[in-house]
């Protein structure tokens, strides 16, 4: 038996691995204060692709698109690789070469990967989808406390509040096991969609509220200028831990519920029983999660709902508090170690001179010879193939073409790449694509860390070694990076040894892991960054103090605009994205489970009855949905409590079923993170014999 955690989101729910007679993998949920026994459809069907038939296990490769691929050894891919990256930064300088990563990698992975970027390609140009995840909510948090982590609670003080409100997350379907944890308080869900955990919210006496997509900001500000009127803010907390009140409440005070109702959409009395709901509480948390930020607005809507937290005294205290939902399984950790265009390991910022240098030295190299930050993930993808651009890009772990905003246009720009390199473990849509498929190990074949939603620090174990001719991810940027020109023992592929490299390039900065070991993690000890080598784990953060110089959080004063695009007769509805129960991400793993696929085998669009009959429409129907950028089809699903003039899709799906053909590249000025959530579509019956 191999105890670990689930390769899906960021609960990383804890299971036991069973080797059956056979040798396949049996899985059981483990104890564990996340899952607490328990586990989703997914955890429980997790090992199936170990041995899927689909799995890769040679390197492949093609030397012209139109070419089919060919098997070759692993020396003849990777001196291939090398070559031709040689050949382009000799050409075209270290920047023609791109690296794309991901929220699933391990901590050694992500720091390795960043690493490998800096060093042995010598490039800016790296980013990860982590950006896509929750990017908006580290600026905003950053911003009020000084500091960014998920969670800066465990996720089991959710239990001993009496009120919640979750604002564009729906755990239900996303992370099942998280409702253990919310089953005693009442749920306020601020949701366009009627989702189960709204239903949920509303069956245990609490609220939903339904605003139009794109206005979460304009109901933050409401709900604030409704606590105020009714003299629920604490003033105290106000007075003696927070800065800048004054400014923000001048912006919060023209929205009125009768003025938020109508930008919003959410009835004025119910804006003031949540606020008097969230305000009278005796523990209370305010919860975010992609819905509020994936919005070219995302970092002001956050910092609007932190605003509110604060105003109510929630933030760094006991029993209250103010947290973000991570989606990915390393969405925290793997920003926190050098994955993201602008930052160092250990959270610190790439253009921070002193970081500069004592992550040089940590390496041993010159200061100068590290590159600046380079273009977050939107704008690296748009730039490829550009004079400018990448004209190289090396893919681990991610699938852009099925999970990046205008899927089609990221489409055609991976397709004008001289060189993609894709290292997974699946033929992906993307590796599809590529020049070059590297097979790589999966979760249960290979060690590492994993750090969690609330910051916890997790030990990945393997059960099973990998199939004969697959290789780990560190095995693969050890193999490019030695080939490049870089000493072997530059980048370890022993992840303990990576580890141990992290906690010493990580000494002193605000995500410290110098304090992470194996033996540490080994024992159980709940390791919540930052946990320094001397020092001791931090599970609660801010109950003394906020992370600024002055250890007060900040009010920031925001103020809400639309949408980065709105409806018109042309595209009269709003179309909004998210996730299904069976499924996950992209669909890369899932889709090929088949409890999974059987569950939900096709993408769907949900809409109320009445937008269906006005289209044309019918419980069953296949329907095109149609933006400005490009067009999906689904299949119709009538809900009677969908809002009219909003439809819904998974993005789970590829293809001609892919919700990303229809999404808005827009930009959030601060975070960078795209704006998923809102596209003005039409729908209209799709006639394909293929769905008849």
């Amino acid at each position: 038996m191999t105890t670990t955690h689930c390769p899906y989101c960021a609960l990383q729910c804890a299971m036991h691995l069973d080797p059956g007679p056979t040798g396949e993998l049996t899985v059981r949920p483990a104890e564990f204060p996340t899952n607490r026994g328990g586990l989703c459809r997914k955890g429980w069907t997790s090992t199936e692709l170990l041995s899927s038939p689909q799995r890769l296990t040679r390197p492949l490769l093609r030397r012209n698109r139109t070419d089919d691929f060919t098997e070759v050894d692993w020396d003849t891919a990777l001196d291939h690789v090398a070559e031709r990256l040689t050949r382009l930064r000799a050409q075209r300088g270290p920047d023609a070469v791109a690296v794309f990563g991901s929220g699933a990698l391990t901590n050694e992975k992500s720091y390795l990967l960043g690493k490998f970027a800096r060093l042995a390609l010598g490039t800016s140009q790296i980013d990860y989808n982590g950006r896509f995840c929750m990017s908006s909510a580290a600026a905003a948090g950053t911003r009020a406390f000084g500091l960014d982590r998920g969670m800066p609670f465990p996720l089991a003080d959710l239990a001993g509040a009496e009120v919640v409100l979750l604002a564009g997350a729906n755990p239900a379907e996303t992370m099942p096991p998280m409702m253990g944890h919310l089953s005693a308080p009442r749920l306020i869900v601020v949701d366009p969609r009627h989702s189960a955990t709204a239903a949920q919210a509303l069956h245990n006496g609490g609220m939903h509220l339904a605003p139009r997509p794109g206005s979460d900001l304009a109901l933050a500000l409401g709900l604030l200028h409704a606590a105020h009127l009714e003299g629920l803010l604490d003033t105290t907390y106000i007075a003696e831990r927070t800065t800048g009140f004054e400014t923000a409440w001048r912006n919060a005070a023209a929205f009125w519920p009768q003025h938020t109702e109508h930008l919003t959409g959410v009835p004025a009395p119910q804006i003031r029983a949540a606020a008097r709901m969230l305000a009278k509480a005796r523990g209370a948390y305010v919860l975010t999660g992609r819905g509020t930020e994936q919005h070219a607005k995302g970092t002001d809507t956050v910092s609007a709902w932190i605003n509110l937290a604060l105003a109510l005294g929630l933030p760094g205290r006991q029993g209250s508090g103010y947290g973000c939902i991570t989606g990915q399984g390393n969405g925290q950790g793997g920003r926190e170690h050098g994955q993201k265009a602008d930052q160092l390991p250990g959270y610190r910022r790439i253009d921070d001179p002193t970081a500069r240098a004592e992550l040089a030295r940590v390496w041993g190299v010159a200061e100068r010879t590290l590159p600046g930050p380079g273009p977050s993930a939107t704008e690296l993808l748009d730039s490829l193939g550009e004079d400018t651009g990448p004209h190289a890009m090396l893919l681990l772990g991610a699938n852009p073409v099925v999970s990046a905003p205008d899927a089609t246009h990221v489409r055609d720009r991976m397709a004008r790449l001289e060189l993609l390199v894709v290292a997974d473990f699946v033929m992906s849509e993307s590796a599809a694509m590529a020049d070059v498929v590297l097979p790589t190990a999966q979760w249960a074949e290979e060690r590492g860390t994993m750090t969690n939603l609330e910051g916890r620090v997790l030990r990945r174990r393997a059960a099973t070694p990998p199939p004969a001719g697959v290789r780990t991810d560190l095995e693969v940027i050890n193999a490019l990076a030695t080939r490049l020109g870089q000493p072997d023992e530059r980048f370890p592929t022993d992840p303990d040894t990576v580890l141990a490299e992290i906690g010493t390039a990580t000494t002193g900065a605000p995500a410290d892991y110098s304090g992470v070991s194996p033996t540490r993690l080994d024992s159980g000890e709940a390791l919540h960054w930052p946990v320094a080598a001397t020092g001791t784990p931090t599970p609660r953060l801010f109950l003394d103090s906020f992370a600024h110089p002055d250890g007060r959080a900040r009010f920031v004063p925001v103020n809400h605009r639309p949408p980065a695009e709105d409806t018109t007769p042309e595209y009269p509805l709003l179309a909004t994205t998210g996730r299904v129960m069976g499924h996950y991400q992209s669909g890369a793993q899932t889709r090929r489970v088949a409890e999974l696929a059987r569950a939900e085998p096709q993408a769907h669009v949900e809409m109320h009855p009445d937008t269906a009959a006005r289209n044309g429409l019918v419980q069953g129907q296949w329907a095109r949905v149609t933006s400005r950028r490009g067009s999906t089809t689904a299949q119709v699903r009538l809900h009677p409590q969908a809002r009219l003039d909003t439809v819904f899709l998974p993005f789970h799906y590829d293809a001609d079923q892919a919700a990303n053909n229809l999404t808005n590249p827009a930009l959030d000025p601060t975070s960078r993170m795209p704006e998923f959530k809102v596209s003005a579509v039409r729908v209209e019956p799709h006639h394909d014999e293929r769905h008849s």
